[in-house]
């Protein structure tokens, strides 16, 4: 009887066998044993995705060039393939899988991961209905909870309907991307725009969602308004005291107006306190991390990019440091809860100052089994490093951990306690209203103090006062303006992912995603901006993200089809696939609609770009932007063009002609070009390679149009 248990990847597959009693590396796997395995039981494992659904041309050579004509791309069955550099690899697992009797499901314990294994076991073509297949699922590669797991195992079969999703989701974005990017593509090509415009079902609402934003403050009028404060002045203490409800006034008549209603006057006189409340308030700590939340809170505090942020847990969860990274929740089990407490003693070693931890019993606020679906929250491992240890892992990881351990150990804390002083002023028969905070007890926040912060929160002490007590005020109308809304960072808009477009902050985003599904997961949303920034579409400045022309050009030409930028449609989508995985719905069904989608775009696409008045506008700009591109160098005597393989020289006088970027194995940058269109010659160059490998240096010339070496 044989087992062999198949791992996402070689990092994986070693955490696993270190965990293990013995050992022997093989060629693509190993033979390990240990009383928690069965005996004869291998470890294998893919290279992340050992297969791959097959491009259109593996279907038919004709899809080789794009064109109108083979829209719609619907395969009456999906091919998937194995990538050339990775069939050694997959003959070694579907060798193992073949000759097994049962066989461990031990990728990552997500869809993804079922998707992976799922995929490698049908490609390999074995009969899966003749073996045992098992689950392992974990939350951590510490030895303990490997180990743990092993003894453990799940019915792999019950993982299936996840992998259906997983499937499905693979497939619907493919059919999206395989025909709406070539269709788009022609359409505008069609138009006079060159590139490529890739639709993605995720990724073209994202980028939309910055397209608005832009437009909303590139076009945003600042208009003028006025606020009516108080500057108090009551036992030789000043404060500042807003108007009561608040109130804002769009032009100073209607303040005048209100000034004379009220019996206020501009400048100083008397008032009265009205009324003084006092109140003890308390602020927990903030909600455990899940990816998302995480990503934005390293991103606002460090500016680090979503996808960079997830390498790094990633590999602290590899160094058995962090649990698993991809959860979308913000709560432990009781189970986490106790080992943390076993282990308060070496978290706090991290700390340079001194907290008191008293709260060791479990909090619904972070401690609820019934909202840990398939993972809880990122936390600390029970594995402790020393500070000495952190120290030798790169700078974001060493954040993150910190931030990671302080906020976990920020629930066992006293709550932060303060004083809430109102004081109400009577003015003429105006009410002007002033809080101040008086910290009683710092709690948890002693946690956070020395970290820095963007805006650190100001105490505002009010004195001591009395009610029906006269005091001095100065009456001061404030012109303002309106502000525009801030541009989207990496982090908040992977809030806005989460939540479907709604602004809202964390701690509400939070506790509204269980009703309102986002868009993407928690492991595909930094692809998803990855893949949007590769391909030029968004552009990120000083942490901010803006739509780049080519970007523009796309949200102008997709604007007009709903479907395409909606986020709330789009989490309907996401909502649709993970009901495949609960069962009530199937892959058949989500698939046909999103064929009838597709069909809708081919149908309605060519109509929408030629009728619109705003494309061909934009269609302009960005043929216009083009050409200022393509200039690589100016002179009075000519004009290089950028190509890209090639130059075009455009003299003043004569006939235009070309020069190569690359001669002999050396780039020919600005220099060097400048040098030979305006002198016909260079100065001597290095780093020039024979075709027998050998470096040389030497001197490039025209001859008339001819390019050579000169080696005088």
């Amino acid at each position: 009887m044989t087992t062999v248990i198949l791992a996402e990847k070689p990092s994986q597959a070693r955490s696993y066998v270190q965990a293990f009693q013995k050992s022997k590396k093989k060629q693509g796997y190993y033979t390990v044993s240990d009383p928690v395995l069965p005996e004869n039981t291998l470890v294998t494992y893919g290279l992340g995705h050992l297969v791959e659904l097959a491009t259109p041309d593996k279907y038919n050579q004709k899809y080789q060039q794009w064109a109108l004509s083979n829209l719609p791309i619907f395969p009456n069955k999906y091919k998937f393939i194995v990538p050339t550099d990775k069939k050694k690899q997959f003959k070694v697992v579907k060798d193992l899988l073949t000759k097994a009797d049962t066989i461990i499901v031990a990728t990552d314990s997500d869809r993804e991961g079922e998707n992976i294994a799922w995929s490698i076991m049908n490609q390999a073509k074995i009969n899966l209905k003749s073996k045992t297949i098992k689950r392992l699922w974990i939350n951590s590669l510490e030895k303990d909870a490997i180990l743990d797991g092993f003894k453990n195992l799940k019915d792999g079969w019950a993982y299936y309907p996840a992998y259906k999703e997983a499937q499905t989701r693979q497939i619907s974005d493919w059919l999206v991307g395989m025909n709406g990017s070539p269709l788009y593509t022609l359409l505008l090509k069609q138009s006079g725009v060159r590139g490529v415009y890739s639709i993605g079902r995720v990724q073209t609402p994202t980028l939309y969602m910055v397209y608005q934003r832009d437009r909303t403050i590139k076009n945003f009028k600042p208009e003028p308004y006025f606020e009516l404060n108080a500057e108090i002045l009551a036992n030789q203490q000043k404060f500042v005291a807003k108007l009561d409800p608040y109130q804002r006034f769009k032009d100073e008549a209607g303040l005048i107006t209100f000034m004379q209603a009220k019996h206020v006057q501009k400048g100083s006189q008397a008032g009265l306190i009205k009324d003084v409340q006092k109140q003890d308030k308390k602020r927990a700590s903030p909600q455990l991390f899940s990816l998302s939340s995480l990503q934005s809170e390293i991103n606002k505090r460090y500016h680090a990019s979503a996808s960079d942020t997830l390498q790094a847990v990633q590999n602290l969860y590899e160094a058995k440091l962090l649990t698993y990274p991809r959860t979308d929740s913000n709560y432990i089990t009781e189970q986490e809860f106790n080992y943390l407490v076993e282990n308060l003693n070496g978290y706090l070693g991290f700390l340079s100052k001194d907290v008191s931890l008293n709260h060791q019993e479990p909090n619904k606020r972070y401690v609820n089994g019934k909202k840990v679906q398939e993972h809880h929250a990122i936390i600390m491992t029970k594995t402790v490093p020393t500070q000495e240890k952190l120290s030798k892992f790169p700078a974001l990881e060493q954040r993150i951990y910190n931030l990671v351990l302080r906020t976990t150990l920020a629930m066992f804390a006293d709550p932060y306690e303060y004083e809430e002083t109102v004081i109400f002023t009577s003015i003429g028969d105006a009410v002007f209203k002033a809080t101040g905070n008086v910290p009683k007890n710092q709690g948890w926040r002693v946690l956070f103090s020395d970290y820095k912060t963007e805006k650190p929160e100001e105490e505002t002490t009010l004195p001591l006062v009395e009610v029906g007590q006269s005091i001095s005020a100065n009456i001061t109308p404030d012109q303002k303006m309106t502000k525009p809304p801030v541009p989207f960072t990496e982090g908040t808009l992977i809030t806005a992912m989460k939540t479907a477009g709604k602004t809202l902050d964390d701690e509400e985003a939070q506790s509204i995603l269980k009703d309102n599904e986002g868009i993407g997961t928690e492991a595909t949303r930094a692809n998803v901006l990855d893949v949007l920034k590769k391909r030029g579409y968004l552009l990120t400045e000083k942490n901010k993200l803006h739509v780049s022309q080519q970007g523009i050009t796309l949200c102008k030409a997709v604007e007009l089809e709903p479907l395409l930028t909606s986020p709330e449609m789009t989490a309907k989508w996401e909502k649709a696939l993970k009901q495949i995985s609960a069962k009530k719905r199937t892959q058949e069904n989500f698939l046909e609609q999103i064929k009838k989608f597709v069909e809708k775009l081919i149908a309605d696409v060519p109509t929408q770009l030629t009728g619109s008045a705003a494309i061909k506008q934009q269609i302009n700009h960005q043929q216009q932007a083009q050409k200022v591109a393509e200039v690589f160098l100016e002179t009075p005597q000519v004009t290089v063009i950028n190509k890209q393989k090639f130059y075009i020289v455009k003299p003043k006088q004569g006939e235009d002609f070309t020069l190569p970027k690359k001669w002999s194995s050396k780039t020919l940058g600005k220099t060097a070009i400048k040098a030979l269109v305006t002198k016909g010659e260079t100065s001597k160059l290095k780093g020039f390679k024979s075709k027998k490998g050998k470096s040389f240096d030497a001197k490039l010339k025209l001859d008339g149009h001819k390019l050579g070496f000169d080696f005088d």
